[in-house]
């Protein structure tokens, strides 16, 4: 009786996925999610790692100098995240980034042991099993609601790198002075950034944590 059961609630569920708003197929919502959320799971670590770095660096204001520069080497040649077009919509810049960031190699990432693959194989059979367990629309709304959280997330990573490197170019800029008053220059830049919406943003993140 139980198997009758499952067998007549996927019927009915196919006849649900017949037709969606997207005009894609299960399989296809299917690998678009998979893609979202491994983009926002390494983007999430990158931005966690800016994020406290940034954070740090301005903590110890006297120190910033040379930490800048290793700032801006260690932590931002992850990836080059694309500027949006203007008549670029969200789900189509997200997925721009998303291939951008799948063809990049994650820093720091070494050969992964046969458990480490093992274990990542189980995870995502777990994942695609409960996605075809819900309806085609089901998936989408869920794309739906990923693809909006990567692209806040993507705006502020952006916004944290920008700092960075200003902060860099600013920095070198300042070698052309002398020692003593070069180092009120960049009390003057820090403080700069510590004013700067992006990095009151992260501030407060950081204080709520």
């Amino acid at each position: 009786m139980g198997k009758f059961t499952q067998s007549v609630r996927r019927i009915v569920q196919d006849v649900k996925d017949e037709g969606t708003s997207s005009g894609q197929t299960k399989e296809e919502v299917i690998e678009t999610n998979e893609r979202l959320r491994i983009v926002r799971i390494r983007l999430d670590g990158s931005y966690e790692i800016a994020k406290r770095a940034l954070v740090e660096l301005m903590c110890k204001y006297t120190d910033s100098k040379q930490d800048v520069i290793k700032l801006e080497t260690q932590y931002w040649t992850l990836v080059d995240i694309p500027k949006q077009e203007k008549q670029e919509t969200v789900p189509a810049f997200v997925l721009r980034a998303c291939s951008i960031m799948e063809k990049t190699h994650k820093s720091g990432e070494g050969v992964k042991t046969s458990a480490r693959l093992a274990e990542e194989a189980d995870t995502k059979r777990e994942r695609i099993e409960r996605l075809e367990s819900m309806t085609t629309a089901q998936i989408e709304a869920e794309n739906t609601q990923m693809t909006n959280d990567l692209y806040r997330l993507l705006k502020k990573y952006t916004g944290l790198r920008n700092l960075i490197r200003d902060l860099k170019e600013e920095y070198n800029s300042s070698k052309v002075y002398p020692i003593f008053p070069r180092y009120p220059i960049l009390k003057d830049m820090i403080k700069d950034i510590m004013h700067n919406p992006d990095y009151m943003e992260v501030c407060h993140e950081v204080d709520q944590a």
